[in-house]
């Protein structure tokens, strides 16, 4: 699979109550914002780059990407961004990740790709060890009405979504740090390693 074919999307939808209530990829690590490091890793890997934020749009616009709020309302979750890119995409297939993990795998896409694709997958999601991050998904962009459905039944966690699709997780166990994210303002004040 071509990385044109792939759109990639940050996940900053979010209200970060763990963060206080924060705008979480606004906040600074290393000296800049943490949806520019996620900017910087993902953006080699795919084709066009969304950023789905539901706050401070015209902040995230300066980042040269198109945004895109979610269609459900109330902060409903990562699900909720994932809709909408699928709504927003013009590709056949649309890579999610979160604007809280700025060390994520610089082959992540190609992998998750490659596995759907040997595996004729609709979704395929990350996997550390026993710990799954469903979070990091590649999906088939005809699945949005079949994630509206789901979403309009009330139902937000991703496993419930893709447990009866065809999906197949992918073994990151080489890169399990790639995974680590920041949830709080202390756990930003202590990422102190290059990111």
């Amino acid at each position: 699979m071509d990385r044109g074919e792939i759109t990639g999307v940050v996940l900053a939808g979010g209200l970060g109550r763990r963060m206080g209530g924060v705008d979480k990829g606004l906040q600074e690590l290393a000296g800049r914002p943490l949806v520019a490091h996620i900017i910087e890793r993902l953006q080699p890997q795919v084709g066009p780059l969304l950023i789905n934020a539901n706050r401070n749009a015209e902040v995230y616009a300066r980042f040269g990407c198109p945004v895109v709020a979610d269609a459900v309302p109330d902060f409903a979750g990562p699900l909720a961004g994932l809709h909408a890119a699928l709504a927003a995409a013009s590709t056949p297939w649309v890579v999610t990740v979160p604007c809280d993990s700025p060390f994520l795998p610089a082959d992540l896409v190609s992998r998750l790709a490659g596995v759907a694709e040997q595996a004729s997958a609709g979704v395929a999601v990350a996997r550390t060890g026993d710990q799954v991050h469903p979070v990091f998904c590649l999906c088939r962009r005809e699945l949005r009405d079949h994630l509206g459905d789901y979403l309009a039944r009330g139902e937000r966690k991703f496993t419930g979504w893709y447990a009866s699709l065809a999906t197949v997780e992918v073994a990151f166990d080489d890169q399990p740090a790639a995974f680590e994210n920041i949830n709080t303002v202390a756990e930003l004040a202590s990422f102190s390693r290059p990111v």
